[in-house]
């Protein structure tokens, strides 16, 4: 079995590979909101997503990659707005974690109250058929056949 470093660079070589198979009209095919689509370059080379974004090099092959394809046209040039979100660091959002919770609160809550509103529907149902047997009873002072 190979070590991190030794799939790294398999993946890496398998990347570069691909680069070179590749025309600029399969690339044209494969952007997505104005860079390659990694799911697809990711089944092509027959390894997951997370190489793309966690093996730095194989990150800065596919970065000067997009950049020669951007200078190429094949690519939409980046906005000043996508240059500036990229520089810039994520914020933490601290109420990610809370609304996350919620929300998952909020849906076993909801699968619950469905399930106790079939339940009483039920009762309901059964309720009014003892009640008809109720008034029958009461009224001739036996139980009907």
């Amino acid at each position: 079995m190979a070590n991190g470093q030794q799939s790294g660079k398999e993946n890496l070589d398998t990347f570069l590979l691909w680069k070179i198979t590749q025309t600029d009209d399969t690339y044209k095919e494969m952007v997505y909101r104005g860079q390659l689509n990694r799911s697809d370059i990711a089944i092509a080379c027959g390894f997951g997503k997370s190489a793309l974004r966690q093996n730095p090099a194989i990150k800065d092959e596919l970065e000067k990659l997009e950049d020669e394809l951007r200078e190429r046209e094949i690519l939409p040039s980046k906005s000043e707005e996508r240059i500036e979100k990229e520089i810039r660091p994520k914020e933490f959002d601290q109420s990610a974690t809370g609304n996350t919770l919620n929300k998952r609160r909020l849906s076993k809550l909801e699968q619950e109250n469905i399930e106790l509103q079939a339940k009483v529907r039920e009762l309901e149902r059964k309720l009014e058929k003892y009640s008809e047997l109720g008034d029958v009873i009461g009224e001739l002072g036996m139980m009907p056949r």
